[in-house]
């Protein structure tokens, strides 16, 4: 047992050291805080001086499924009224049940929450960013936010190095004392993590509790009746992107009897498990009697070795086997081993058996042909969730259950650790894991309550304490209210939250946007979609759902617009017919004997621009199909640097690209830093990653459209905890390098993207936002009409309607026109002031008129778009028969600016027109007069210059007659 503590006047605790071996090997630093929040102002300046800030963005969801919520605050006087905290999609309000939700904390530094708290007498909204579940994609927070007047405003009140936060808690009787449980960086070592406590409402901080700079505090709860006795959980943990150690020596629970000031770790001889495996912890109270807690623990030792009663060859046997041994075996057992493991039908007991006796095929090879890093993540015997109970506020424990917690948790328990009690019965007990399951007798038995309707991997769980029948629960997919116990969900998904890898369109009309999200699997959908419940009356939702698990990348067969290429996590990638349904399983399998493929969780796929039959799939190694991917050829050796040990599938591809001008001139990047270049369509490689930072992910490689040498890469130093913008470009086919980061701010870049119509124009997608450059990376401009600060994950220009389609990984698909950025070149950017041409006009006499009774008047309008190198005052006119007939004033902003006109006139415009017209020319049904059919000029004036553009409105196409 040992205490920690707090030297009041120095304001923090007495630590326990470390003790850890310092680190030799070379690895990037971790961006420090202060470089952030100077990369989030010039973020902010960007968006300020932007040349295209007047390029607006609209979200095409979609809704139907959601993102991960992480967290709940529910006014318990009004539950109407709740706060949903998403992983990496903002904080959200709804004031009508979970009808309708706003978001409300959209431009911060970051977007990413671990908790949200609530002072609900003052009115008083506190964020801890940077989620609390130690995901592939949990985004690291800037400390603490805090509201006092309902989001409108947010002030940054401190802990800014601790990038992770997983509660905050508020004294229930003096609001000015705060509690703040800090898990620390995710990806790298600090010390800014533990428990820190303020009794001024967040203006000052003391660390109370540190245990060493790998372990955080993962869970905090507060005695409801006695706030003077708190219970903490500390994690260790240590995450890098080739392995995940869940569990440390420093992972413990912390007891608290003076209101958080010193702590006593609590004891071995507790109850409570204290071993190697002892992973994430979560904590609750019974509020109904606060001496009862419960602890949901990922216990990480493996269970011991069950007696083998099965009829048929294991796994475990095989391992140890001699191929004498082997050779043994009957061939029927063999078969049915080869069929109970997925072999395919190529491989059968005769041939196996020929490959030992000549030495080519070890008995071992058999199970290593069935583990990939998917099998593993599923598959590893962990003691997994268990629950364990204290009757004296946390100072002995007792497990309230005999048998393992069955497929709850699984071997991944890190994305979990959340227990809930019944406010008025401390035996009801809800506890969250892949489903949601609820016990009734204190946690020795358990039922799912997950419903059909309900997603899984859940997070976070409100009872209503006036009413424990009433349940709000947040998971991978989104909220969800019951009225009886879990015994009927509402799903409540209005907001546009998917967290999306990865972003495709196809060629149809209108086209059809595609991608891949977290958890949620699959999707295609229109690019004309616009938010409406109107689907719940005519039973189809506008997307369809193409696969489930977690969705990848997408690659789409224009020529028909139904062939998809797509899948889930770890290469698991099929052919689909979108509109057949006919799906296969495409792919390739190392031969039995060799080094098994290593497949990244997102594996890249790609069709030639050149010849969409052939598909281009990467893992370690490069494979190819020339036959829609009937057949692979593997052609490579292995193109990263070899992999690491670890428990997540590392040295793995990540981005494939072929040059459009030249078939067979192909370009890959790995996670671990690698580019390398083909020129015979993949027969042979050469490593292009001279001059390149090393060891950082590549996130993209795009081969030019404009020139043939010409190649981008984006590298991303995520998994590091390192900021770092890193966008560059080669002229000479990667053989040297130039950095074209440029201006931008300190965010990892996810994507960049060249445009198809401008060679001087790159877009490029960070964890924050969009940037474009319209000097090939000399300087950026920032897009944010429309888009929150959103992780960008994916990007790609349609090519025939000149769309910027977005994929963020937290607030679904953004779609923006960047027809008129195409257009700034060096000459018009050179002008003071020039015009767009304008898009023809129809005339229609609904004009001013009301669409049926309930209707709203529709009021024509068109837009002008011109670009001025300077700010000022100014005004647009309409001229007709040399005539000024509608005048409008306008601020006008540097760079483009997008201006909605109204075509309404006055009645002396009846005076321009001809005879012939002036007949039919009259008010509309509201009173207004408008333009007719004609030729106009649109004059722009901005300070003492102006421009003029044509505009026309044209006659409507009139209906054909009858037949007399």
């Amino acid at each position: 047992m040992r205490t920690i503590y707090l030297l009041l006047f120095l304001s923090v605790s007495i630590i326990l050291p470390a003790q850890r071996k310092k680190k030799t090997n070379d690895v990037p630093p971790a961006t420090p805080a202060s470089e952030r929040w100077q990369g989030y102002q010039q973020r902010l300046k960007l968006e300020e001086n932007s040349l295209v800030k007047n390029v607006e963005f609209r979200n095409v969801g979609p809704t139907v499924m959601s993102g991960r919520v992480v967290d709940l605050a529910v006014d318990p006087d009004d539950p109407s009224h709740f706060y949903v905290a998403y992983a990496s999609g903002s904080l959200w309000e709804t004031k009508n049940s979970g009808t309708s939700f706003e978001p409300i904390f959209d431009n911060q530094i970051v977007m990413t929450i671990g908790d949200v708290e609530v002072d609900w007498v003052n009115g008083i909204i506190y964020v801890g960013s940077g989620e609390n579940n130690s995901s592939r994609s949990s985004y690291s927070g800037y400390g603490m936010f805090k509201s006092m007047d309902n989001g409108e405003n947010w002030e940054n009140i401190g802990l800014v190095e601790t990038h992770h936060i997983s509660r905050i808690l508020i004294h229930p009787s003096d609001p000015n004392t705060i509690w703040v449980a800090a898990l620390g960086h995710l990806y790298s070592e600090n010390s800014e993590r533990g428990v820190y406590k303020s009794t001024d409402g967040g203006s000052t901080w003391s660390k109370t509790l540190f245990i060493n700079n790998r372990t955080g505090i993962v869970d905090l709860i507060v005695h409801p009746d006695n706030p003077g006795t708190l219970v903490a959980a500390a994690w260790e943990k240590d995450r890098k992107a080739w392995n995940f150690e869940e569990a440390g020596p420093g992972t413990a629970l912390y007891r608290s009897e003076d209101g958080g000031d010193t702590w006593t770790e609590i004891p071995d001889d507790s109850g409570f498990p204290d071993t190697d495996g002892t992973g994430r912890i979560g904590l609750s109270f019974a509020p109904s009697n606060p001496e009862i807690i419960y602890a949901i623990l990922d216990n990480q030792d493996r269970r011991e070795k069950e007696g083998d009663t099965s009829e048929g060859i294991t796994k475990d046997q095989l391992r140890n086997m001699s191929n004498q041994q082997f050779l043994a075996l009957e061939n029927g057992d063999i078969n049915d081993f080869l069929d109970n493991n997925g072999f395919p039908r190529e491989y059968n007991a005769v041939d196996i058996k020929k490959d030992v006796e000549a030495g080519n095929v070890k008995p071992l090879d058999l199970v290593i042909y069935t583990e990939d890093a998917n099998s593993l993540l599923f598959d590893t015997p962990v003691k997994g969730g268990e629950m364990y109970r204290s009757n004296d506020a946390g100072k002995t424990w007792t497990k309230t259950h005999e048998d393992y917690i069955e497929s709850m948790i699984y071997s991944y328990g890190y994305y979990f650790g959340q227990v809930r009690v019944d406010a008025q019965d401390p035996n009801v007990i809800y506890t969250m894991g892949v489903p949601i399951v609820r016990s009734e007798d204190g946690g020795k038995t358990f039922k799912s309550i997950n419903e059909r309707n309900v997603h899984v991997d859940h997070h976070a769980l409100w009872i209503n304490p006036k009413d424990p029948r009433h349940l709000i629960l947040g998971n991978d997919g989104g909220v969800y209210v019951s009225y009886d116990t879990g015994a009927t969900w509402i799903n409540c998904n209005s907001p546009s939250v998917g967290q999306f890898y990865s972003i495709a369109v196809d060629m149809a009309k209108p086209y059809n946007v595609y991608g891949g999200l977290q958890d949620n699997g699959v999707w295609k959908g229109p690019s004309t979609y616009e938010y409406s419940r109107g689907w719940y009356q005519s039973g189809r939702y506008p997307y369809e759902r193409l696969m489930g698990g977690d969705g990848m990348q997408v690659a789409v067969d224009t020529r028909d617009n139904s062939t998809v290429y797509t899948g889930y996590q770890f290469g698991n990638y099929f052919r689909i017919n979108t509109e057949t349904g006919d799906r296969k399983y495409i792919t390739p399998r190392h031969k039995l004997g060799d080094t098994p493929y290593r497949w990244n969780w997102e594996a890249p796929i790609t069709l030639s621009s050149h010849n969409q039959d052939i598909v281009y799939f990467g893992s370690n190694r490069f494979h190819r199909s020339m036959d829609k991917g009937e057949n692979f050829e593997t052609l490579s050796g292995d193109l990263t640097n070899g992999g690491k040990k670890g428990d997540v599938s590392y040295g793995t591809l990540t981005t494939i690209s072929e040059s459009p001008i030249r078939f067979g001139l192909i370009y890959v990047g790995s996670d671990d830093g690698l580019i390398h270049r083909s020129q015979d369509v993949g027969d042979t490689w050469q490593n292009i990653s001279a001059g390149l930072p090393a060891n950082f992910w590549v996130s993209t490689v795009v081969a030019s459209k404009h020139k043939e040498g010409r190649v981008y890469a984006s590298l991303n130093g995520y998994r590091w905890d390192n900021f770092m913008p890193m966008v560059y470009v080669s002229e000479n086919y990667g053989n040297t390098w130039k950095n074209i980061s440029g201006n931008l701010p300190q965010e990892p870049v996810n994507v960049v993207k060249e445009d198809p119509e401008n060679e001087n124009i790159i877009y490029v997608g960070t964890d924050h936002g969009v940037y474009v450059s319209i000097d090939r990376g000399n300087s950026y401009k920032a897009f944010a009409k429309g888009l929150p600060n959103t992780p960008v994950h994916d990007l790609v220009v349609h090519p025939r309607e000149k769309d910027l389609v977005l994929g963020t990984h937290g607030r679904g698909i953004y779609i923006g026109d960047i027809s008129l950025v195409q257009q700034l070149t060096s000459e018009i950017i050179a002008k003071t002031l020039h015009a767009f041409p304008t898009n023809e006009i129809t005339f229609s006499t609904r004009w001013g008129s009301k669409f049926g009774t309930w209707g709203e008047v529709y009021e024509p309008q068109t837009t002008v778009s011109f670009y001025s190198n300077g700010s000022g005052s100014g005004k647009i006119e309409i001229i007709y028969n040399e005539q000024v007939v509608s005048s409008t004033d306008i601020n006008a902003e540097e760079g483009l600016n997008i201006i909605e006109l109204s075509l309404e006139t006055d009645e002396s415009f009846k005076d321009l027109l001809s005879d012939s017209q002036k007949e039919d020319y009259e008010a509309a049904e509201n009173g207004d007069f408008h333009l007719a059919v004609g030729e106009y000029t649109v004059r722009i004036t901005v300070g003492d210059t102006n421009v003029e553009t044509p505009m026309t409105i044209k006659a409507p196409r009139e209906r054909p007659g009858r037949k007399e």
